[in-house]
């Protein structure tokens, strides 16, 4: 197997050392991409530094921030160009483990899957720190995903996965639009459309230690408009075939 870890970075100068210095510790084998959004702050310098030292470390720089959806489907482009066969993205804040990757890798590998969700919402899973009216909005906000789009995942938002790079090219990246939030379900989606398989592993999400949020209220918004526009639109479609 040959994974490649997609790591989007913006302003992370304070984090991106240790999490490349751990993603390589628990995934000796896998290469890493960062795909830098033109951070002032250094970040794309430090990368190719930690590149250098540790090996099978590379930097996508691109000219200003774009979000989550046009780096991830840079990175996977970049892999799937370069051939390998399992594609990981995950955050560079620390909010995901790195331990966990050979679990991911390994759903898909030997477990067969085409899609393994590290998940904050099946037994094992937990968001320590969480006030409850996070915690509940965010679960029942992956609750109206699964329903709207008939999706049988519990935590279609997670931002911390593996696909079979087999189905990310049948679903087809120029097809996938979405941001942020969008982007995570969007590709759950596509995915279960396309008949694939989806496993969900449970993790441990933590909040970020330093630096500070890219999240914006409006990413949540289009997320959720997005979900009501797919599922209305897809329940249209059926009812024409009825008739």
């Amino acid at each position: 197997m040959s994974p490649l870890v997609v790591l989007p970075t913006y302003q992370e100068a304070d984090n991106v050392r240790e999490v490349l210095a751990r993603i390589r510790a628990a995934a000796p084998d896998a290469h890493i991409l960062v795909v830098d959004d033109g951070s002032p702050d250094g970040t794309a310098d430090l990368a190719d530094e930690v590149g250098a030292a540790l090996g099978q470390i590379e930097v996508l720089r691109r000219p200003a921030k774009s979000g989550l959806g046009p780096s991830y489907r840079a990175g996977f482009a970049w892999g799937i160009e370069r051939g390998h066969d399992v594609l990981v993205e995950m955050d560079a804040d620390l909010s995901h483990d790195p331990d966990v990757l050979p679990r991911l890798i390994g759903a898909v590998g030997e477990g067969g899957a085409d899609l393994a969700i590290g998940s904050r919402y099946v037994p094992g899973g937990a968001v320590p720190g969480w006030p409850v009216r996070r915690r509940m909005l965010s679960q029942w906000g992956n609750r109206y995903i699964g329903v709207m789009l008939r999706m049988p995942v519990r935590d279609a938002t997670a931002g911390f996965r593996a696909y079979r790079t087999t189905i990310v090219e049948k679903v087809g990246l120029d097809r996938v639009r979405a941001d942020g939030y969008g982007f995570q379900i969007e590709m759950a989606y596509e995915v279960t459309k396309a008949g694939g398989t989806i496993v969900e592993v449970p993790i441990t999400f933590r909040d970020r230690l330093r630096g500070e949020s890219k999240m914006a209220p409006n990413i949540v918004s289009e997320a959720l408009w997005l979900v009501t526009r797919w599922g209305v639109r897809d329940r249209l479609r059926r009812l024409r075939r009825r008739h």
